[in-house]
């Protein structure tokens, strides 16, 4: 159908009955005759009717019975906001085409009528198709379906999620072999990596609508001078307020749940006319969510402050601006949340960037440059999970027996699989049929067994249910208590299990106040004892933050070694710049900078890494053990996306061979394996995989009994069966994931030995944001934060920045 071609009836008449004439890309996909179509389309171009008008017109020309089109999102929120929106023009234009739901929220008695009795049009998630594929009956629920629609598609491939969403369309692929596939997304950063990953054996058509208005971007600057460190930006909450109050109603996006909390406390404090202002993200109860959802969707709100929960897809358009509180981390998360903003093709997007510190007033302008230049931040895709891949094996021994040849081949054909070999096939058949080597021997691990036909089925049928109550790819993270002494002790706070992860004996750090020693972690507790220390070594425990994307890193550090693009920036950073220009060195991509210098009567050393944090978290782990290990006597270290930075009480005359790329690998997994990270990894990997189970039969398992039964298996495994494929799996993803370790190598790789060691003879400008780091604790006041800001001003008077 060309642009010229009419509609149908009744669509044409129906889109002229609201003045509205369809959209060349929508005409364009539903004309497209490809066995599989990626529409990149800006947020508010119709990407999402556009994507189901295929399976409308011909339900509406051919109505039929029977499974159509399955519609697949990230979030159950979004299917439900499809099914409101996609529901009023079928009812205006008496299509008579049943729409439901099908998400974990769903009522188990629709479910079992929606087996035997499915829509044309079922919404649902990776999760729950996988559900719906390890049925008996999927190959008759599914023989007719014609259509497969992913929403976002963005955010699903190269994760986990995406990994098992791969497997099932592969299956799909064979149950209903003539089925086309759709993606739609507004962030691609390699249009043809998805399409692969879409449709890795049949090319999929590349549809781009055109990009729309440039969005109106501006960096807040009139809340007053950013402070020196922190994350949480709650200096702008005055002037947010008033950017609240002069627009219909705002998002204003928080990078993690904790800063949000404290933000919607800081916004209600400046919120003199009682605005009605609402709160969204993951930790807050499904109830609390939906309330806030329905409220935005009726215009009851003027402004909700919200995380990642809200990044994609929600139609609200009465939304005409979004604030990004902090910088982004990754210009495609940035262009993700501006379009939450006048969501209409026709409207430039409205959006406020509040950097929440000095340094970030850096990357802010950054993601500013990479959204202009329409360049966003992807990488390359991963391989799918092998834990995953365990997972749908099982799954498919639920739908009856298999023939593993029958199998690998169709596994193949996912787009996250292509690349597996028979070999890493036939190792995850066996941990599913066996549990492994050292576990053969337990027989609830043994769950397949082949049949005289050759084909494997489940050893007891009955374990099917126990499998599919079990399934799912989202592992949440668990909350440790922290307790004062090894046994009936005080309980004095909580930290993340990303922080507790990092922690060996002997580390001390900051909760509540006060420096503790790290004794041992007994179940899902940590032990620790009074630190006779006044400093701690891991300076500050500030919650999981969102990294910094390679990209954008490299946009800050282009943008700090080329004075001429300094004029674009507050005077107070350009001052901030020039003095380090003048006392230092700038941080460079081709050669790494690593300042020394002497305070406090301590010595400091100074890695500008630009790594992202997790990568110089790891870092400053490293270093420390290797400084160790030279008699340099570290005390502790403090990381940032840009840098890590180490005291102790000997000087580093020489940084070079700290930072050898030279047995940095082998010696940091040595360290690595008995780490409470690997610990950590290794039981989401096991529960993915299928060998801990999160709900025995209908009764949840408690994180610390999962922790518990976790660490006994690891510890065996790493004991009688060190080549265990949960193991290896583990080690790629601690290395991976929580570590950051690649990108600690591709900063050695980029700078290949090449450093610019500057032996300053006091704090560094660049360096002093990092001591105000070093001694940063929970806010619990007024007072409290004016001792933080007198610790700024004397610093900065101390290297010459008096009037900042």
């Amino acid at each position: 159908m060309s642009a010229a071609t009419p509609l149908p009836e009744p669509f044409a008449g129906w889109f002229a009955g609201r003045g509205w004439e369809p959209h060349p890309h929508q005409r364009a996909l539903l004309a497209c005759d490809a066995p599989a179509a990626l529409l990149i389309a800006p947020t508010g171009a119709g990407k999402t009717l556009a994507g189901f008008l295929p399976s409308l017109t011909e339900l509406a020309a051919r109505p039929a019975p029977g499974l159509h089109t399955l519609y697949i999102s990230p979030l159950k929120a979004l299917a439900a906001d499809i099914a409101r929106n996609l529901g009023t023009p079928v009812a205006e234009m008496g299509l008579g085409i049943r729409i439901e739901e099908r998400t974990g929220d769903t009522a188990q008695s629709r479910r079992r009528r929606q087996r035997a009795d499915p829509p044309q049009i079922l919404l649902t998630t990776p999760e729950s198709l996988a559900l719906l594929l390890s049925q008996p009956e999927a190959p008759r629920l599914f023989a007719g379906l014609a259509r497969v629609v992913i929403d976002e598609i963005h955010a699903l491939a190269g994760t986990k999620r995406g990994d098992q969403l791969s497997l099932c369309l592969a299956r799909l692929a064979r149950l209903a072999p003539g089925h086309r596939r759709i993606g739609l997304s507004a962030t691609v950063e390699d249009p043809a990596a998805i399409a692969r990953w879409l449709a890795p054996e049949r090319p999929a058509e590349i549809l781009h609508a055109p990009p729309g208005p440039m969005a109106e971007i501006a960096i807040l600057e009139d809340a007053g001078d950013p402070p020196w460190s922190g994350m949480g930006g709650r200096y702008s909450a005055r002037a947010v307020m008033a950017l609240i109050a002069a627009h219909r109603t705002s998002i204003v996006f928080i990078n993690t749940r904790a800063q949000a909390e404290l933000f919607f406390q800081a916004l209600w404090a400046e919120n003199a006319d009682d605005l009605p202002i609402g709160l969204h993200h993951g930790s807050l109860g499904r109830e609390a969510r939906a309330r806030v959802e329905a409220a935005m969707a009726a215009g009851a709100l003027r402004a909700v402050v919200a995380t990642a929960s809200l990044d994609l897809g929600l139609d609200w358009g009465d939304v005409d601006l979004v604030v990004q509180v902090g910088a982004p981390k990754a210009v495609a998360r940035l262009v993700q949340r501006i379009g939450r903003a006048n969501h209409r093709y026709d409207l430039a997007s409205k959006a406020v960037l509040v950097p929440a510190n000095r340094f970030e007033v850096l990357e802010c302008h950054a993601a500013l440059d990479g959204v202009r230049a329409g360049r966003l931040d992807g990488g390359a895709l991963p391989p799918g999970g092998r834990d995953v891949l365990a997972q749908h094996i099982l799954l498919t021994a639920c739908a009856g027996p298999f023939s593993a040849d029958a199998l690998f081949a169709e596994v193949q054909a996912a787009g996250a699989y292509a690349g597996l070999t028979r070999a890493a096939f036939d190792r995850c058949l066996d941990f599913c049929a066996t549990g492994g080597y050292a576990l053969r021997a337990y027989d609830q691990w043994q769950r397949l067994r082949q049949g005289p036909d050759g084909r494997w089925q489940l050893r007891d049928p009955r374990q099917a249910q126990r499998l599919r109550m079990n399934a799912g790819t989202i592992v949440g993270s668990e909350t440790l208590s922290v307790q004062m002494g090894r046994r009936g002790g005080p309980r004095i706070g909580e930290v993340e299990e990303a922080f507790a992860a990092t922690l060996t004996p002997g580390d001390t750090f900051l909760i509540g106040g006060r420096v503790v020693r790290y004794e041992g972690m007994r179940e899902l507790t940590l032990q620790v004892s009074p630190a006779t220390s006044r400093e701690p070594k891991i300076a500050v425990f500030a919650g999981t933050k969102l990294a910094t994307s390679v990209r954008l890193s490299h946009r800050v550090m282009e943008m700090l070694s080329d004075p001429a693009e300094w004029g674009r920036l507050p005077g107070h950073t350009r001052d901030w710049l020039e003095l380090q220009r003048a006392r230092s060195a700038l941080p460079g991509r081709e050669r790494l900078l690593v300042e020394t210098f002497p305070r406090a009567g301590r010595w400091h050393l100074v890695v500008y890494a630009f790594a992202g944090r997790n990568a110089c978290q790891t870092l400053g782990l490293i270093l420390s053990r290797r400084m160790e290990a030279a008699g340099l006597a570290p005390l502790g270290f403090v990381a940032t996306d840009y840098a890590v930075m180490l005291w102790g009480l000997r000087e580093v005359a020489d940084p070079a061979p700290l930072l050898a790329a030279e047995g940095l690998r082998e010696g940091f997994e040595d360290w690595l394996a008995s780490n409470a990270v690997m610990k950590r990894t290794f039981r989401n990997v096991a529960i993915v995989a299928g060998l801990i189970e999160r709900q025995p039969m209908g009764r949840r398992k408690t994180g610390r009994q999962v922790s518990f039964s976790s660490d006994i298996l690891y510890d065996t495994l790493r004991r009688y069966d060190p080549d265990h494929l949960l193991l290896d799996i583990t080690r790629e993803e601690a290395l991976r994931g929580l570590v950051d370790f690649g990108r600690i190598e591709e900063m050695l790789a980029r700078s290949a030995g090449r450093i610019r060691h500057v032996a300053a003879e006091t704090v560094t400008p660049l360096a002093a944001p990092l001591l105000l780091e070093m001694g940063r604790v929970p806010i619990q006041g007024g007072s409290a934060e004016a001792v933080i800001l007198e610790e700024a001003a004397a610093l900065m008077a101390e290297i010459g920045l008096e009037g900042s």
